[in-house]
């Protein structure tokens, strides 16, 4: 393996490579500082051709092929790791070891970086949806959150008497739920064209139980253009997540905009059970905005609770509580970090930031948009 590694790295590390890196870091890092540039050639020019052929290439398969390159890839970090310490202790460590070292890191990481914005990542600097439906996104008072918050409570409230035990056991079946989340994209297409999502590739995460105790519930693979869901969380969040992570696939990459991206797929599809996960996920948004400004309120919103929303978000507790572990605040500080570094200053509270899209949604479009 370290054999084949070093060979590989000498191939690729030739003088031209660095200068095609280094040249296309500092375009890429440009061409960030220019959304309408990004919005009109990137986003709706090439991304669409490369997520497209992405999901043709890989989607096929009956597994993530981008879980298993980081499968590999954390294997690779394990091995290095294990040889450094092991020469450390041998004090078989030279000058020309880390200097070696040093130099293929950086190789990797501008590498990453490349390919990672020319994938996807550059949609982090996108215009966006608030452009494309002329949305007007700005501070808000707590009488617009209580309007939002008591409207969506009362959706939440409804479909929890609709979404029963039957269609939650159906959508429990991956092939079914994942079906369900490309019909809702197809419903969505008809009032949003820019939402059209052809060539499905979402898939469950083949680190699903891990991702349980490192805090995910579902992410995408930029190198592969896979949706990956976690499919062991509780079954009435799945729907939701799923139609989160396909919004990243169509290029929405900022999970403020992949939240109402996955508001609009689930809002126009015709199942009680994706709406049901929809309003269930903007109502924990929205109280905890609340809870934020005024607990009082938030109790009171919490009272008027539909008694299967209740055990739900008891089921939610407890799972979080089931699988809560000393290594997790630190991946959550570390993904915080990667938000920020792309253009989401709040980092995770970048999630709640929907609220605000919800907001300036009702107030062009009616409060019956909801």
């Amino acid at each position: 393996m370290q054999k084949f590694l070093s060979r590989l790295f000498d191939r690729l590390m030739k003088s031209w490579s660095w200068v095609l890196l280094v040249a296309g870091t500092i375009l890429i890092k440009w061409a960030s500082l220019y959304p309408d540039w990004v919005e009109r050639n990137y986003t709706l020019g090439v991304y669409p051709f490369i997520s497209r052929a992405q999901r043709v290439l890989f989607g096929w398969l009956p597994f993530s092929i981008g879980d298993l390159f980081y499968g590999f890839l954390v294997l690779v970090i394990i091995f290095r790791t294990y040889r450094f310490f092991k020469l450390l202790f041998q004090k078989k460590l030279t000058r020309k070891y880390f200097a070696s070292g040093l130099q293929q890191a950086i190789f990797f990481f501008l590498f990453v970086y490349v390919f990672f914005n020319l994938l996807w990542g550059l949609n982090y600097n996108r215009l966006g949806i608030a452009n494309q439906l002329d949305l007007k996104v700005k501070k808000y008072t707590l009488a617009d959150l209580d309007t939002l918050t008591t409207t969506i409570q009362d959706k939440l409230n409804q479909y929890a008497s609709t979404a029963g035990e039957e269609q939650r056991d159906s959508l429990n079946r991956k092939k079914r739920l994942f079906r369900e989340s490309d019909k809702a994209y197809a419903y969505a297409v008809t009032q949003f064209p820019f939402l059209r999502y052809e060539s499905k590739s979402i898939k469950p995460s083949l680190f699903s139980y891990l991702g349980n105790y490192l805090g995910f519930q579902g992410y995408y693979n930029p190198f592969s253009g896979e949706a990956q869901v976690n499919t062991t969380i509780p079954r009435f969040l799945e729907p939701f997540v799923t139609t989160h992570e396909v919004a990243h696939q169509l290029g929405y990459a900022k999970e403020n905009e992949a939240n109402f991206v996955a508001f609009l797929a689930c809002r126009s599809f015709p199942s009680n059970g994706f709406k049901y996960s929809m309003y269930f996920d903007m109502y924990n948004y929205a109280i905890g905005e609340v809870r934020r400004r005024d607990t009082a309120l938030a109790r009171s919103f919490q009272q008027k609770l539909h008694p299967q929303v209740v055990n739900d978000i008891n089921e939610y507790r407890v799972f979080l509580r089931r699988y809560r572990n000393p290594i997790e605040p630190i991946i959550t500080w570390g993904y915080s970090h990667y938000l920020k570094a792309n253009n989401q200053p709040a980092g995770k509270e970048t999630y709640n930031e929907v609220v605000a899209w919800l907001i300036a949604y009702y107030k062009k479009y009616g409060i019956n948009a909801l």
